[in-house]
């Protein structure tokens, strides 16, 4: 199989072997995604040719690639809740009896399919009541329902735990040995180390250079990316912060949180650890007020407080930035400007030369890249989707700042200013706590580690003691660090 030519990319040309996985990575605008949109029949191109098996061939729409074995699994899943799994496997393409919808076949076929996925669930089982790793195994098998050769991969691993993330990397490895051709695209270079045959590049719309496995290292790889020396991927830390802390939480209980402690001094980095599901995020939110607490305590400054909304602990100087990016932290249709200054900008009358000024300060400040600021924010990168995320509540000039998951998504040149950002923004007093999936994120920026699971905070980890090993026998209950 080849896929030559592609002017739209700036003449990129790459090749993909049967029953191989490869790796695509580059940064948020490398093209990537012009190029799976191609290969999926989403989007044509604007010379060049794609040949599958020695045939040109020209996709019109994502059924005709269906009909040629290339099917694209993208990283916001396209299911139907309220289907059954089998209704979503053959939806648009419903087998039929006597003019009627072969129900037994539509399920014989799709408990086949869950049984070569390794699914736990059958095809009657509601899509709605699936966790996001068992909606991610629907959209497989309805991939091969189309006896699909050609899968692609767009960062499959963002939402899920690392013990379905493992059941994904098997399947791949089951899928490869089946002759399947694998294109996986991930900002996870740690994953692409370990799964890929091949591994590809581009950057700027343009392929920079294709290696095999081991013949690359991680940084070699984000340098490729970057188009320079990465160096070191996060600041050196600060010395451990001392004097009274700025945030003091104490026994807080809520939804999804038992009997939670943490404090957080002036300019201190405070990581939240745990597997997906421990209770990370529901304790930043009973913090600032997303979340209802039904016991404990938050104190800020020495002086007890009690938050409703997030709105309400922004204006007295507890900031948090979702985990949701497009669903709860930025409106996508609203503009750079409108977004930056959602929470400091409000009301009937708003000054928007004000309004103005104070998004194109922030836009210095954290190096936005945005050519209209009165462009849709839905058509900025992720990483800088995320800086705007991150201004809307800087300027609400917090004294604790909640950073839930900030790199998830965005490259690894928009991490390094992320993590950048953070480092500096501490240096200047912020007290700040990140929860992050990544271990090492949360290694090589924090002072001081709590390791949550079921709801609980089990473990506090500082200096050396913060390892992954240190962090996981923690996390999964398995002994004590």
């Amino acid at each position: 199989m080849q896929f030559p030519a592609v002017r739209a990319l700036d003449n990129v040309s790459l090749e993909f072997e049967p029953g191989e996985v490869h790796g695509i990575i580059g940064e948020n605008g490398a093209g990537k995604s012009t190029l799976m949109k191609i290969l999926s029949g989403v989007q044509q191109p604007t010379s060049g040719e794609v040949v599958l098996d020695g045939e040109v061939i020209r996709l019109k729409d994502v059924r005709h690639a269906f009909s040629k074995g290339i099917a694209m699994i993208h990283q916001e899943l396209d299911v139907v809740e309220d289907l059954t799994v089998a209704e979503n496997v053959f939806l648009g393409n419903e087998p039929r009896k006597l003019g009627l919808l072969d129900k037994a076949l539509m399920a014989k076929e799709t408990d086949e399919l869950l049984k070569r996925v390794s699914a736990e669930f059958n095809s009657k089982t509601r899509v709605a009541d699936l966790s996001i790793a068992g909606k991610q195994l629907v959209e497989i098998a309805k991939a091969l329902s189309h006896n699909a050769s050609i899968l692609i991969m767009d960062e499959p691993t963002a939402v899920v735990s690392d013990k379905e993330t493992e059941s994904l990397f098997a399947l791949i490895e089951e899928l490869k040995q089946q002759g399947v051709t694998i294109i996986y695209i991930s900002h996870r270079l740690v994953e692409v180390d370990r799964l890929c045959d091949r591994i590809t590049v581009l950057r700027d719309g343009k392929f920079v250079i294709t290696l095999p496995r081991g013949e690359v290292t991680e940084a070699e790889m984000a340098n490729y990316m970057v188009g320079r020396e990465m160096g070191d991927v996060y600041p050196p830390k600060t010395p451990m912060p001392e004097g009274e802390p700025s945030l003091k939480v104490t026994e807080l209980s809520a939804e999804g949180v038992q009997g939670a402690s943490l404090e957080v001094r002036p300019g201190e980095i405070v990581g939240l650890a745990g597997l997906i599901g421990s209770g990370r995020s529901e304790l930043c939110e009973a913090i600032a007020g997303a979340r209802h607490s039904s016991s404990g305590s938050v104190t800020l400054n020495g002086e007890a407080v009690s938050c409703k909304n997030p709105k309400q602990a922004s204006k007295i100087g507890i900031a948090y930035v979702s985990e949701d990016r497009k669903g709860a932290g930025l409106v996508l249709d609203m503009d750079t400007i409108e977004n930056t200054t959602l929470a400091s900008h409000s009301g009937f009358f708003i000054d928007r030369k004000s309004e103005k000024k104070t998004a194109e300060a922030w836009r210095e400040n954290l190096d936005i890249r945005v050519g209209d600021m009165k462009a849709p924010i839905l058509f900025l990168s992720g990483g800088n989707q995320q800086k705007v995320a991150i201004a809307k509540w800087l300027d609400m000039n917090p004294k604790v700042l909640m950073l839930d998951e900030p790199t998830r998504g965005v490259d690894v040149g928009a991490k390094r200013e992320i993590y950048n950002l953070v480092h500096k923004f501490s240096e200047q007093g912020l007290a700040t706590i990140v929860v992050s999936s990544e271990l090492p994120e949360i290694i090589g920026l924090c002072h001081r580690v709590y390791v949550m699971r079921e709801g609980k905070i089990v473990g506090e980890l500082v200096g050396e003691q913060i390892t992954e090993e240190n962090i996981m026998q923690l996390a999964a209950g398995v002994g004590a660090a």
